[in-house]
């Protein structure tokens, strides 16, 4: 095997810090817009981001200019460590998070879109700090390394291999037979359905800034909100939420599907499987939460925000299709305290956790796609054992699949619920609960947010330990990426040079 690139290795990364940086300054700008008191700070965060990049990237300007999938690996693993840490300078410049490990694991719940925070008065944070929070999201939500290659043909480097480690789910669907054309679109997408967001939640009520940022976190599946109450501030605004929940469906829909869409290509969705099944899903348990909570379960809104008439029918619908959709999605907003609504659904939505939403899209968890073809093989097994001499292939969107793609999906769903337990139990040994180790560890590697225990969604992770935090932190990155990216690079095998 030959010998890593790592002259090309770093000066990628310093192309990502230099990304980095420069979306720092829009926070600067933002900052220097509501006169906070932190625009020196974020500045001075944004210029050693930038110099570092610069620093690396003139260092290894003579690289040879080919990046094959190891170094693809390595160079989204740590370039998404890379950026974490580099992103942790607007918090502890600014004070606002003084504690760098409190800082890390904000910083890292951004980029992975995961939501979960240690901030405990989100309100009393300074507006630029704020937008930087939720500009983590964004920036982590289509991938960082999405934007790199749209950039790395102009340096004279091919980016297949970068996506390949860093797109979401089973397979990376192409747009465009160039995979610099897919990326562009795909921003393109993306942009427009932030600014959409943007406009329509400043047109139900929002302020402006709440807006931005509430549709920064949305298109991302982040969760990131601007109040301590999250979504459940605005119970009183129908509108918000509704308007919020088409874009949590959106975000969690296969961007291709979105592209298709743009191009009035209608018949290419309706024949789509997986977001069909994604829309039975969602749709399902949506009705049965809704259902539930007519009927019996309290909403759950006095300990969060504005009480609502118990058992009122729109109030029942609107709260049961929010939560269940923030869930699936791995958005993690939250319009009240769901683990108030019965151990039923206290059950369900732990279920739902380990959901998702559809492959290519900016959610987390195992995805849609994994959990039908897994269903669709459990049940020609049975056919199998009774025909054994019978060629049963599995068939996704009236193709067959190799056999290679359902033993890729098995063996990551084995590794998945094996990264599961093995977190619950490194939590459970630093001190916590079993709902709370549990909940913890579901909701980090499936980049949910909040969770059930101590760290239900009217808490947050603040009193986890220091280990606790680092290690979640860890189960948000390898959640983020799939497993296979992160975890090969602890295998002695990948660094062999032959």
């Amino acid at each position: 095997m030959p010998r890593l690139n790592y002259k090309i290795i770093f000066h990628i990364m310093g192309l990502l810090l230099l990304c980095n940086g420069g979306f720092m300054l829009t926070a600067a700008l933002v900052s220097w817009y509501y006169e906070d008191g932190v625009t020196m700070q974020i500045s001075a965060a944004s210029l050693l981001t930038l110099l570092f990049g610069m620093f690396l990237m003139y260092n290894t300007r003579g690289h040879r200019k080919e990046i094959k999938k190891r170094e693809g690996y390595i160079v989204v693993s740590f370039g998404w460590i890379f950026m974490a840490l580099s992103g942790t300078l607007p918090y502890v410049l600014s004070e606002s998070i003084p504690s760098f490990t409190n800082a890390f694991f904000e910083t890292m719940s951004g980029y992975t879109t995961t939501g979960a925070s240690i901030l405990n008065d989100i309100e009393s944070i300074p507006k630029g700090v704020l937008f930087w929070r939720s500009l983590t999201h964004w920036i982590g939500g289509m991938g960082i390394i999405v934007l790199a290659i749209a950039i790395l043909p102009l340096l004279g480097i091919g980016g297949m291999q970068l996506f390949t480690a860093e797109a979401p789910g089973p397979s990376a669907d192409k747009l465009k037979p160039r995979i610099t054309d897919t990326a562009k679109r795909l921003w393109f997408i993306y942009v427009g359905l932030t600014v959409t967001e943007a406009i329509l939640l400043k047109i139900a009520g929002m302020g402006m800034f709440d807006a931005a940022n509430h549709a920064l976190s949305t298109l991302s599946t982040g969760g990131f909100s601007t109040k301590n109450a999250s979504v459940a501030y605005w119970n009183d605004n129908p509108m918000i939420q509704y308007i919020i929940i088409v874009f949590m469906f959106l975000a969690g829909t296969n961007f291709v599907i979105s592209y298709f869409a743009f191009k009035g290509r209608i018949q290419k969705i309706l024949q789509n499987e997986e977001f069909k099944w994604y829309s039975i899903f969602t749709g399902a348990f949506s009705i049965i939460t809704a259902t539930v909570i007519y009927f019996g379960a309290d909403l759950g809104l006095s300990s969060i925000a504005h009480p609502m008439v118990w058992g009122e029918a729109e109030s029942a619908f609107r709260h049961g299709v929010f939560q269940v959709l923030a869930i699936v999605t791995t958005t993690g907003f939250v319009s009240a305290d769901y683990t108030l609504w019965t151990p039923f659904l206290t059950v369900l939505f732990f279920g739902l956790f380990f959901l998702g939403g559809s492959a290519g899209s900016t959610s987390g968890g195992v995805k849609v796609m994994r959990h039908v073809i897994m269903i669709k093989n459990g049940l020609a097994e049975f056919k199998r054992t009774l025909h054994p001499n019978a060629i049963l292939p599995v068939r996704f969107n009236g193709k067959a699949i190799g056999n290679e793609i359902v033993f890729n999906i098995l063996g990551f769903f084995i590794l998945y619920m094996l990264s599961f337990i093995i977190g619950a139990v490194v939590l459970a040994a630093l001190g916590l609960d079993l709902q709370t180790a549990i909940g913890g560890a579901a909701s980090s590697l499936g980049n949910v947010g909040p969770a059930f225990g101590t760290l239900g969604p009217v808490n947050n992770f603040d009193a986890l330990p220091a280990a606790g935090k680092w290690w979640c932190a860890f189960l948000m990155l390898i959640g983020r990426l799939e497993l296979f990216t992160v975890l090969i690079l602890l295998t002695p095998f990948f660094w062999r040079n032959r």
